[in-house]
């Protein structure tokens, strides 16, 4: 389902609404598996998907458009009715800033709906670089992911970012060691990577020719 924002306030009270972000290039597993920890361990009603269209911290250049990164995700969702694909971040110009698009979420929602915004510890770690971090954890709460070999020192993160630990709820969830970087490397290499991405996104990136040499 195609996840429309909608300006007008939803009347729905006690619901916990989980937002994954990113490049998506491709979805993987890993996302599949920290969304579905989420909607189990934190009781979200769902989780959305949703695509950066503008990452702030690559090069356009060398990403998937905006429309294949989209129509994966799409894919990679397909069948489970409490993923959702938000193109919030696609359909409006510049950079795709976290703080921003929680801003527009959290416009759109009710006081009474809670946003879980769904991040890997790496992020947690290196909150203070992102804009605003003040205000992303007073639009929302962090569910964190652990990810192998890293770790975050949040006491001293709580002296810098007042009121971050009370923010912050840690997700227990089987560690996936999946990166977007390492598929597109088996591609290159001709190497499988069913294991790694849904079927219907391995099918798509072979139809669209992705990460070719």
């Amino acid at each position: 389902m195609i996840y429309n924002l909608n300006p007008q306030k939803t009347e729905t009270t006690q619901i916990k609404i989980g937002v994954l972000g990113g490049t998506f290039d491709p979805p993987h597993l890993g996302h599949l598996k920290i969304a579905e920890a989420a909607i189990e361990k934190l009781s979200l009603a769902e989780v959305m998907f949703a695509p950066a269209g503008q990452p702030p911290h690559k090069d356009l250049e060398k990403i998937s458009s905006v429309e294949d990164r989209v129509e994966m995700v799409r894919l990679a969702i397909a069948g489970n009715p409490r993923f959702t694909l938000s193109r919030i971040d696609v359909d409006r110009a510049g950079p795709a800033f976290t703080v921003e698009t929680l801003r527009m979420l959290r416009a759109s929602f009710s006081d009474e709906i809670e946003i879980y915004f769904l991040m890997g510890l790496d992020s947690l770690a290196a909150i203070l670089t992102w804009r605003a971090p003040a205000e992303i954890i007073r639009l929302c709460r962090l569910a964190v992911f652990d990810r192998p070999g890293v770790k975050a020192d949040l006491d001293a993160l709580e002296k810098q970012l007042p009121g971050l630990r009370d923010r912050v709820e840690f997700v227990d969830s089987i560690a996936l060691d999946i990166s977007a970087h390492d598929i597109q490397r088996r591609m290159r290499a001709g190497e499988s990577i069913h294991d790694f991405v849904p079927p219907l996104v391995a099918a798509y990136i072979a139809r669209a020719k992705l990460y070719r040499a």
